[in-house]
């Protein structure tokens, strides 16, 4: 790197001769104290000539000297304790961070480099960089701001020196610089600081605490002193001024100009002053033991020609070098500071006031009547750098995921899922009693919990079951922005699941219309006269076994193998999709067009959460780590059965980069202020059900080692939970430390023989009177569902979600029955209509369970066959006497042991409303077989998923969807209807 100009006068000094009347002290070219005589004068022309023989323009007189020894300058001392001490104290930080190696950035006009040696001298003594930025001389404001903004950015950069002319120092240039990496104390807040007494985040002027520690040096004592600054404007002006007062300095400030000059000059015990073009002050006006120091040196206010010709005469120390010094201890204390905020950070987090209402308003109502903080304030209370933070207007943002990596030494806290019985049609309220435990816990027992949860998809909230936001007062907020579009994730699985789509079928028209040769010369065209591949073709060439990176070196034979996807149209298992409930898109035909040259084929839309690239995102650790499952993504199959990947498609990279932001978890916040991540939004029926490994991994560290991450497993915990634990488990390694069962005294009497539950139409009577004989026979359900979650290990709190309808008496048997069923504890829960306070006491069982030791297992091992993994779940989850294979399922079965997948995992698409795969069975269905009619493979995504019955990835309208009700209002944009 190299060494700017801008400590040249930091490292120069001038020579301090000074003739004044009799008594006045000054600093002669050996740095010793001398007593001048009467008629001395003072001369600031004659002293600038002396400096460029003598050495320092630095006049320093004391009212009294400590002794000195006569072989050295008199502040060379001072000098080397600076240096002594930001080496002790850089080489203390790099005890737990040896490899970090502290840099300043040094910002100039023109490429002077005069100052380098002593930049390099001074730094290395320390053990610092030096980075040296030349901007042309004539550079624009706007050049020097866009520089000091990437800086700012620059992790590696621990301070910013602006070594410009003074008239490029505007209020904008100096307020661009953070206060964190101003090393010379310019910007205002840095100012700030200084005048309130607190440089905990910031600096002061190096300049001015050369002064102070100039006066630190001698006997004299400073209380209740005179001191006149000459000359001396902004920040360091603001700056002396307040350190002096604080001092117990009387502080006058006048210019060059000022009428008043020899009055204040002549009635100060100190002056302190800046040179400029003035001849200086008359002989007579200084009193005898007058202090003068001259700042002009250290500021750099002479033309930079001179400062080459001033480094060969100049020699010892003063203002100059011990400001100088003082800046680099600026940059060690700034990369201790960048140390410290990478550390784990407590919360310090603000929850908001809740005052629920009876009865209860709908859920927008509620939503819009609590103000949300900042998503910025929540994301500092919680310990987030804001460089980690990319905002998406005022109450959402993205969060990066840097986080892991300057958090990997945390320990993680506590893993909660929260799952469910088999649910009626109209859902349970796992989101609400989620976001009601982690209100309960942060809001009112003031332990560090986050909630993680997935996205939404467009289909439900337009069609049937609405948003998923939660309800009542348990709710993610603003609820409007939660349940529409987000941060865009879903729209970019869309987008990167279509271009794939289309470039399977792109590939089979190109590939039956074009010879090898053509193909070849359009795959790998010449540019510019040059014909070369690119990197995702020459991967595609080691695959093939063709290691060649010369196109003109291919056989004919290479070439065909290379072009030659030979896709089988019949055999294409990629679908397009959509995020709406269009049941006109199961089974559509492309390729119509006259263009297409009747290359048509039948297909389907499938909603979009059901995509592969979903359910990557919702399983990957990081962008490698996605990139290369995306690759691997199956999208058919050759004619001769040879799995054809995205790789193959070369597609692959512009999938990642339109999945780029998408992987980054959504930050939002509940009702009661407390921290939500919302990312990934795979089906639990027809994928793996559960929110991401990244939102997940990113909570646990945020929380900190006694806080909570709840997170949320799709359906009942047949589904939902058994995918959680043997695929989203397997995946990220983490294991949970407690399982929230959610029951309903509603879903209890379903399963016990009650009526059915229709979505959009009235409960029966036997849904809103008291039935203790229903609920006491729908617990059977809720009995297997505690069993299920024994077969993993995991303790089991049952959260009993208490609607209005429910009698005490039903509330009471269904805790008594699931803590004799095997539940550690069993609570009833009234955060929908008190929010967090009314899920305090499951709170409390949370923390109580979850310190408890678990035995946490996997229900089969990876290494059991297809068919056993599948038989394991279906008679130890779902309760069936044996599995049954079409010929369908067992051709693909042999396939995928053919093609080595059978070491997945599995994940069952399987209907929700039962345990079975019969909808209308409730309760615990018994003697059945399982009737697996196709199985499938999401190989990017790592598992195998078999489709249990009929089962369908495209959902439908109802007679009467929920876009019936939703609005907008024109004139206040706000939208009516959701709920």
């Amino acid at each position: 790197m190299r060494l700017s100009v801008a400590f040249r006068h930091a490292h120069r000094s001038h020579a301090s001769i000074r003739r004044s009347r009799a008594g006045v002290k000054v600093l002669n070219s050996e740095k010793r104290f001398i007593t001048l005589p009467d008629n001395s004068a003072v001369s600031y022309a004659w002293v600038r000539e002396a400096s460029s023989t003598s050495g320092t323009s630095e006049t320093v007189t004391s009212f009294k000297s400590h002794p000195r020894k006569n072989d050295g300058p008199v502040y060379e001392s001072d000098v080397c304790d600076i240096i002594q001490r930001s080496r002790e104290e850089l080489k203390a930080i790099r005890e737990t961070n040896p490899g970090l190696k502290p840099t300043l950035a040094i910002i100039q006009a023109g490429e002077d480099d005069g100052l380098l040696e002593v930049n390099k001298k001074m730094a290395g003594k320390i053990g610092l960089n030096v980075m040296q930025i030349c901007l042309p001389r004539q550079c624009t404001e706007e050049e020097v701001i866009e520089e000091i903004l990437r800086l700012n950015e620059d992790s590696r950069v621990h301070g910013i020196f602006l070594h410009l002319p003074r008239s490029f120092l505007s209020k904008s240039v100096r307020n661009a610089i953070k206060p964190q990496k101003d090393m010379d104390g310019v910007s205002d807040l840095n100012v700030g600081h200084v005048v309130l007494g607190d440089q905990r985040d910031g600096f002061a002027s190096p300049v001015a605490e050369a002064v102070l520690e100039m006066l630190a040096r001698h006997d004299a004592p400073l209380i209740g002193k005179m001191v006149v600054l000459v000359g001396v404007e902004g920040p360091l002006k603001a700056t002396l001024q307040f350190l002096l007062q604080n001092n117990g300095m009387m502080v006058q400030t006048c210019q060059w100009s000022s009428k008043h000059l020899q009055k204040q000059v002549m009635d100060s015990d100190m002056v302190i002053l800046l040179e400029t073009d003035h001849k200086g002050l008359p002989p007579t006006w200084l009193r005898p033991g007058v202090a003068v120091i001259n700042l002009s040196s250290a500021l750099m206010e002479e033309h930079p020609d001179s400062w080459e010709h001033r480094a060969e005469a100049e020699s010892g120390a003063g203002i100059g070098p011990l400001s100088a010094a003082l800046r680099m201890q600026h940059v060690v204390r700034s990369s201790r500071r960048w140390i410290q905020e990478q550390q784990y950070q407590p919360w310090r987090l603000r929850p908001l006031k809740l005052q629920p209402l009876s009865p209860v308003p709908s859920d927008i109502e509620i939503s819009r009547a609590q103000t949300p903080k900042p998503i910025s304030q929540v994301a500092q209370e919680i310990g987030l750098l804001p460089e980690e933070l990319e905002a998406y207007g005022n109450t959402k943002a993205k969060v990066h995921l840097s986080l892991l990596n300057r958090l990997q030494h945390q320990p993680n806290g506590k893993y909660v899922l929260v799952a469910g019985i088999t649910p009626t049609p109209l859902g349970e309220g796992k989101s609400t009693v989620t976001i009601g435990l982690v209100q309960a816990l942060s809001a009112h027992l003031k332990l560090n919990s986050f909630a993680c949860l997935r996205q939404p998809s467009q289909g439900p909230t337009f069609g049937v079951k609405g948003g998923a936001a939660g309800g009542g007062y348990a709710q993610v907020i603003p609820m409007e922005e939660f349940n529409l579009h987000l941060t865009g994730d879903i729209h970019a699985i869309t987008a990167a699941n279509n271009l794939a789509a289309a470039a399977i079928d792109a590939r089979i028209l190109h590939e039956a219309t074009q010879s090898d040769k053509a193909l070849y010369s359009r795959l790998v065209p010449s540019v510019n006269g040059v014909r070369c591949f690119s990197p995702i073709q020459m991967d595609r060439l080691q695959r093939l076994g063709i290691n060649k990176s010369d196109p003109s070196d291919l056989t004919t034979e290479e070439v065909r193998a290379f072009v030659r996807l030979d896709l089988d149209p019949e055999k294409v298992t990629w679908q397009r999709v959509v995020d709406t409930n269009d049941r006109f898109l199961r089974k559509i035909t492309v390729g119509q067009a006259n263009t297409e040259k009747g290359h048509s084929r039948q297909t389907q839309f499938d909603i979009a959460v059901a995509s592969e690239i979903m359910a990557i995102l919702a399983l990957t650790d990081g962008l490698a780590d996605m990139r290369a499952r995306l690759g691997r993504m199956v999208v058919g199959s050759s004619r001769n059965g040879k799995p054809i990947t995205a790789d193959d498609l070369g597609v692959t990279g512009a999938l990642a980069v339109l999945m780029k932001d998408a992987i980054k978890p959504t930050l939002m916040q509940t009702l009661e202020g407390t921290p939500v991540f919302v990312h990934a939004g795979p089906f639990a029926n027809i994928a793996h059900g559960n929110s991401s490994v990244l939102a997940d991994k990113l909570a646990l560290k945020l929380v900190g080692e006694e806080g909570f991450v709840v997170t949320e497993a799709g359906f009942g915990a047949d589904i939902g939970m058994e995918k959680f634990f043997n695929i989203k488990c397997r995946t990220s390694g983490l294991k949970p430390d407690v399982v929230v069962l959610v029951a309903t005294v509603r879903a209890l009497k379903m399963h016990g023989g009650g009526p059915n539950v229709t979505a959009g139409v009235p409960l029966p009577k036997e849904y809103i009177n008291e039935n203790l004989q229903l609920v006491a026979d729908g617990c059977s359900n809720l009995k297997k569902q505690i069993q299920i979650t024994h077969l993993f290990g995991v303790p089991v709190v049952v959260a009993l979600n208490v609607f209005k309808t429910d009698t005490q008496a039903e509330i009471d048997l269904v805790c008594r029955i699931a803590e004799a069923s095997g539940a550690s504890a069993a609570v009833q829960c009234h955060h929908w209509s008190r929010g967090g306070r009314g899920s305090v006491e499951l709170a409390q069982a949370v923390k109580k369970v979850a310190s408890q030791n678990n035995h946490f297992q996997f229900l089969y091992n990876l290494q059991d066959s297809i068919v056993e993994k599948i038989r394991t779940i279906a008679q130890k989850v779902y309760g069936a006497d044996d599995i049954e294979l079409s010929p369908e399922a067992q051709a693909k079965i042999d396939y995928y042991n053919q093609q080595g997948f059978d070491a997945l995992p599995i994940c069952m698409a399987k209907t929700h409303l039962s345990l079975s795969h019969m909808p209308e069975k409730k309760g615990v269905p018994t003697g059945f077989i399982l009737p697996i009619r196709d199985i499938r493979a999401s190989i990017g995504a790592g598992f195998i998923y078999p489709l249990v019955g009929t089962m369908s990835t495209m959902p439908g309208l109802p007679t009467r969807p929920c876009f019936y009700d939703i609005d907008l209002d024109p004139v206040t944009e706000e939208i009516r209807g959701l709920f």
